[in-house]
C-alpha cells in the first residue's frame, strides 16, 4: 500500500447551547484533527463557540466554522427555502462570528451544516451563494464539501482551496449523495464497520453504495458526527485503524 496517504479527520462540535449539552466535544477532540464549530444558528451559542475554540486550540485541532440554516428546533437538518442573497448573508454572518473567537481571526476551514450542506452539494446556485458568503469573510480558508459535489465545483470556480469530504458513519446512494436520515439505513453506528468503511474509502478512493454500486470518491477529509451516540467509540476506532494502516492523519491537507 502507498505509505504516503494522508487524510484529515473532522467532527461537528460546539452544538450545545444554553442549558442544553449535546455531544462529547472534549473526548472527540482527542481523536480528530479538525473541528467544525456550530455558529449559533442550528446549534451552539456565543459562549459555547468561545469555549469550543479554546478546547480545540488546547488540543492543537484546526478550527472551522459550521454555518447552517437558522433552525434550532430542527437542528439545521430541515430544508429551508431561501433566496441566494440571504444564504450568502447567513453564511457570512456565521463565519464572521466564529472568526471573532480565533486568535488571528482566521479559520482553517468552513463546512456548511445539515440541510444547507446537502442542498449546496446538489444545487449550483446554492453552492455559489455559500461560497460567496465564505469568501466575503475569509478568502484564504479551505471549503469542506461532499466529494464530487456542486459545492466543490463552486469552490474550484471561485479559486478557493477545498477539501473533498467523506463520511465514515453514513451510508451512500449510487449518485454519491448521503442516504437521507429519514431512512433507517442512513447512519452507521458500529465502530468497526465505520472504521473499515473509512479505511476502504481512503485506500480505494471509492465507496460501495447501499444498492451495491462502486462510487468513485476523492478523499481529503473524513467526518464522524459528534452528535452520534457512539461518536467517541467511532472516532477512536477509525483513527486507530487508519494509523495501523500507515495513513497519516493530519489537518495539513492544502
Amino acid at each position: 500500500m502507498n505509505k504516503m496517504i494522508k487524510v484529515d479527520f473532522n467532527s461537528d462540535l460546539g452544538e450545545s447551547f444554553g442549558n442544553y449539552k449535546i455531544g462529547l466535544d472534549s473526548e472527540i477532540l482527542h481523536q480528530v484533527t479538525s473541528a467544525n464549530v456550530a455558529c449559533g444558528f442550528h446549534a451552539g451559542d456565543a459562549s459555547i463557540m468561545a469555549q469550543t475554540v479554546q478546547l480545540a486550540l488546547d488540543k492543537g485541532v484546526a478550527i472551522g466554522a459550521h454555518p447552517g440554516f437558522p433552525d434550532l428546533q430542527g437542528f439545521g437538518r430541515r430544508k429551508i427555502e431561501m433566496n441566494t442573497s440571504d444564504i450568502t448573508d447567513i453564511v457570512a454572518y456565521q463565519v464572521g462570528a466564529l472568526s471573532a473567537f480565533t486568535p488571528d481571526h482566521k479559520l482553517h476551514h468552513v463546512k456548511a451544516h445539515g440541510a444547507l450542506y446537502n442542498m449546496a452539494a446538489k444545487d449550483r446556485l446554492i453552492a455559489d451563494a455559500v461560497i460567496t458568503g465564505i469568501k466575503l469573510v475569509d478568502p484564504q480558508t479551505i471549503v469542506y464539501g461532499l466529494a464530487n459535489s456542486e459545492l466543490i465545483k463552486a469552490a474550484q470556480n471561485a479559486n478557493m482551496k477545498f477539501a473533498q469530504e467523506v463520511f465514515a458513519d453514513r451510508n451512500y446512494q449510487s449518485d454519491g449523495s448521503l442516504v437521507p436520515r429519514s431512512q433507517p439505513n442512513a447512519v452507521i453506528s458500529n465502530p468497526a464497520e465505520a472504521a473499515q468503511r473509512a479505511l476502504e474509502m481512503v485506500e480505494k478512493k471509492s465507496v460501495v453504495s447501499v444498492t451495491g454500486e462502486v462510487v468513485p470518491l476523492a478523499v481529503d477529509s473524513i467526518c464522524v458526527h459528534g452528535d452520534n451516540h457512539s461518536a467517541v467509540d467511532l472516532a477512536i476506532e477509525i483513527k486507530k485503524l487508519l494509523l495501523e494502516n500507515q495513513v497519516t492523519v493530519t489537518n495539513k491537507i492544502c
